[in-house]
């Protein structure tokens, strides 16, 4: 019986779905979307230094695959729009988010929550302006400085490019979603790197991890796909080298491309700051990943997609949130004497800061944006790299699979732990702030804050 009503159930889903396609069809671009895509490489030119692991000791000498960075548009029926904007980088400062975003009002008249900047987190990308400051912040020589800088430059006129090209590219399209599933992510918190295979294979692996694979397609008028958006919350750590490479989320994009060639693929990071791809080392691992979460894509488009209704809202706020506490000018002295070259950095960096008659502040400006699709997803994008627990909560107790929780957005400034994280400590729990020149850990209402600016939805 049960199995009887799930049968119906699916086949009335899949009834309503075909007729409100065959009538946004008989009504031409008429409750349809408009959407535009564009890319643009943005692999380095120069041999300039990598971001994403502080031993890293000199540039980088070549590259295994290209970045890019891709747009897409989207318009509702009544003239609103949103930007996405994916970039294969390890993470933007906040500096840049805002030039970019002041660039594209000025230009497009675009406001600042209308446009979402989502890195990849690919650990295999240059550093982009002060971005892991304290890691760079004496490591790299002027030279190098000047090309990081020069770089920085150039990609907020790519950022504004591509926008543009996706903007002249609209045209009427329909646009459905569905939900996937790829497992390679593991919590890294809970499981050793060198015993996951057998962990894995005994069903033994440990630690909240968030597996779905959200994804949104574009068709034109005649049903063709044009475009495909899709996430996945897991570090882009699979290789090191030193050369350029996009790691699996680049592979995945690249093989959905082929599979449909015309089309722009568009990958975002979910919040995967506690979650890897495991084994890993190998180029070939990360192809393997890619090719696992582009089948996952293809399974998903190959299915019973809902459509979107074309109804948009758009939200963008910032957050004060607090940090626990400030180092004193004396302590910030004895760290710059310190025999750990990260620490004393970081200290010398504070102290130049201070110098300058700028104090530390005890708030850090944490972006926080929401996008309606229709009545059909809930679109969060979050700042830093931010731990699964968030998205295991905002699903829960928001929408499920139609809530997307996006990671490293807008700004990628530290680690965003829950609270239980923060409670344990690690790298995670605040270890990492060190790195990224915070003044250190985050408040324990961190996640109360978050959750909350969640909660509260914006209106279409």
């Amino acid at each position: 019986m049960q199995a009887e009503t799930r049968k119906w159930q699916l086949m009335c889903v899949v009834a309503g779905a075909m007729a409100l396609w065959v009538c946004s069809a008989a009504h031409g671009a008429d409750g349809m979307w408009k959407v535009g895509t564009a890319k643009v490489n943005i692999t380095p030119e120069k041999p300039i230094w990598m971001a994403g692991y502080g031993s890293r000791d000199r540039p980088a000498d070549g590259k295994t695959a290209d970045l890019w960075a891709k747009a897409l548009v989207m318009e509702d029926q009544e003239g609103r729009r949103a930007v996405l904007v994916t970039l294969d980088l390890l993470g933007i400062d906040r500096t840049l988010s805002t030039t970019v975003c002041a660039r594209l009002e000025q230009k497009f008249g675009l406001r600042r929550d209308q446009v979402a900047l989502c890195a990849s987190h690919t650990h295999s990308g240059p550093v982009v302006g002060s971005n892991l400051g304290a890691v760079h912040f004496e490591q790299v020589t002027a030279e190098h400085q000047a090309l990081i800088t020069a770089y920085a430059g150039k990609l907020e006129e790519n950022i504004s490019g591509v926008v543009g090209m996706a903007l002249e590219t609209m045209k009427p399209a329909h646009l459905s979603w569905g939900s996937g599933r790829a497992t390679f992510a593991v919590n890294r918190r809970t499981n050793r790197e060198g015993k996951v295979p057998q962990l894995r294979a005994a069903g033994q692996l440990k630690g909240p991890v968030d597996h779905d694979v959200p994804v949104l397609a574009v068709r034109d008028v005649e049903g063709i796909l044009r475009a495909v958006v899709f996430g996945y919350a897991c570090h882009a750590t699979t290789v090191g080298l030193y050369q350029w490479n996009a790691d699996y989320p680049g592979y995945a994009t690249t093989e959905l491309e082929e599979l449909h060639p015309g089309i722009t693929a568009l990958f975002w990071a979910g919040c995967g700051a506690d979650q890897n791809p495991l084994p890993r080392g190998k180029v070939e691992l990360s192809q393997e990943y890619g090719r696992k979460l582009a089948g996952a894509v293809e399974t998903v488009l190959a299915g019973v997609m809902l459509p979107v209704t074309p109804h948009l809202g758009t939200r963008y706020r910032e957050l004060d949130l607090p940090f626990a506490s400030l180092p004193s000018v004396e302590e910030i002295r004895k760290e710059a004497k310190s025999g750990d070259p990260t620490y004393a950095a970081r200290a010398r960096m504070f102290l130049r800061q201070i110098d300058a008659g700028r104090p530390l502040s005890p708030i850090y400006p944490y972006p926080v944006a929401q996008w309606l699709l229709g009545d059909e997803i809930q679109w969060v994008f979050l700042g830093g790299e931010v731990v699964v627990d968030y998205a295991v909560r905002i699903k829960a107790e928001q929408r499920g699979v139609r809530t997307w929780v996006t990671g490293f957005a807008n700004d990628v400034m530290t680690y965003i732990p829950s609270l239980r994280v923060l409670k344990e400590g690690g790298y995670e729990g605040g270890g990492a702030s060190l790195g990224y020149g915070q003044p250190g850990a985050w408040a324990p209402e961190v996640e109360s804050l978050i959750i909350g600016a969640v909660e509260d939805t914006p209106k279409k």
